[in-house]
């Protein structure tokens, strides 16, 4: 998977940027707070028509602007492909190859990616949220029928907390039935959300495990545990159905009380072992690095895997990071195989020698020169 060229029209601080990217390795250089990361966000937007930093879809329109225009031409093994993303304060519509996509599910994909940015050492370290957020974009990219399920489960999800708020202070028979009818739907989405979660992270421990154990020159040992609210290791559909049905009858009264859904994928976790020592708790510093640039390299030969294409790597103020070590394996696993987006506020603390051949640009106010 390659890019060959990004175009924005009034998106964050570019007015109209056209940028050629038939490079390997596209180096992004300047101070901060001129829009480097922009671009990179920009790439992964592309892909997941989502930003990594914000929610709010009216904070990547230019100032003034009615709409921001993104559009990439990229190649692929099954041939060229050019993408339009086009982001107003109605929505969003998205294009391929000059059709417009009826969903955005159906538009996701097209192009994949891997994001690297410092606040990815919060996966390890920050709380369940932020690693149920990595699960949901990376399976996403591979799987487009999780996101469907992911987007069903968060409606009827808000719809059910309604209801329960409701609920506290009337407690009668019609609130009672259509409890039942918000709690089979939420089931029926739980679980496919559930076992494919369960799916990915046994492809991701087998690619993470061998990976951590190259750079730490086998000393280590990687393992990732899959917490759930409800159930256990289990795959099959039907046990979970039962499952999450026993525990949302368990936990009845106290969701009443408290007016929230206590139970289902939105209140699971992921907790990392180094040796069989917990890393969010006990783990230095290093090894928390370590073990966050294990994943994203494994996600890249997971997501390789996956769809028999390497995705775009984007590397967003990370390699002056990463000690002269881990930066040399981040390097070395992306030269030559993974088109790479960099961006950095100097070159002092890289290794420019192992990025022969790179495209350096400098950002500066929004604009690019090479």
């Amino acid at each position: 998977m390659f890019i060959r060229s990004l175009t924005l029209k009034s998106y964050r601080n570019y007015e109209e940027l056209t940028l050629d990217t038939h490079y390997n390795v596209n180096l992004f250089v300047g101070r901060n707070a001129q829009g480097k990361t922009n671009l990179l966000e920009a790439i992964f937007v592309l892909a997941l028509t989502k930003s990594h930093r914000t929610s709010k879809d009216k904070e990547l329109i230019g100032w003034e602007a009615d709409h921001a225009i993104l559009k990439a031409e990229i190649d692929r093994k099954y041939g060229p492909c050019q993408l339009e993303l086009n982001i107003s304060k109605q929505g969003k519509k998205a294009k391929l190859n000059g059709l417009e996509q009826k969903k955005l599910s159906d538009f996701i994909g097209a192009l994949n990616v891997v994001m690297f940015a410092p606040e990815d050492l919060e996966i390890v370290k920050g709380g369940p949220g932020i690693r149920r957020r990595f699960l949901d974009m990376e399976i996403g990219q591979v799987q487009p029928s999780y996101l469907y399920h992911l987007q069903q489960y968060q409606k009827v999800l808000n719809q059910r907390n309604n209801l329960l708020k409701q609920m506290w202070n009337d407690r009668g028979s019609q609130q009672a039935a259509m409890l039942e009818v918000w709690n089979q739907q939420l089931v029926e989405h739980g679980v496919k959300i559930v076992k494919k979660r369960k799916q990915y992270l046994k492809k991701l421990q087998i690619w993470a495990e061998q990976i951590h154990a190259g750079i730490t020159d086998g000393l280590e040992k990687l393992v990732i545990d899959y917490v759930p609210s409800f159930g256990g290791l289990e795959e099959d559909e039907a046990v979970l159905f039962e499952q999450f049905m026993i525990k949302l009858t368990q936990m009845h009264d106290q969701e009443l009380r408290r007016g929230m859904t206590l139970v289902g994928p939105h209140r699971d976790d992921l907790t990392f072992f180094i040796n069989d020592k917990e890393v969010q708790t006990y783990g230095s510093q290093g090894q928390q690095r370590t073990t966050a640039l294990s994943l994203k390299l494994a996600e890249i030969e997971l997501i390789h895997e996956e769809i028999g294409e390497y995705p775009v790597l984007l590397l967003d103020d990370v390699l002056s990071e990463l000690d002269s070590y881990r930066q040399t394996q981040l390097i070395e696993t992306f030269q030559e195989k993974v088109q790479t987006f960099i961006t950095t506020t100097g070159i002092e603390g890289i290794h420019t020698n192992k990025l022969q051949g790179a495209n350096i640009c400098h950002v500066d106010s929004g604009q690019v020169k090479g």
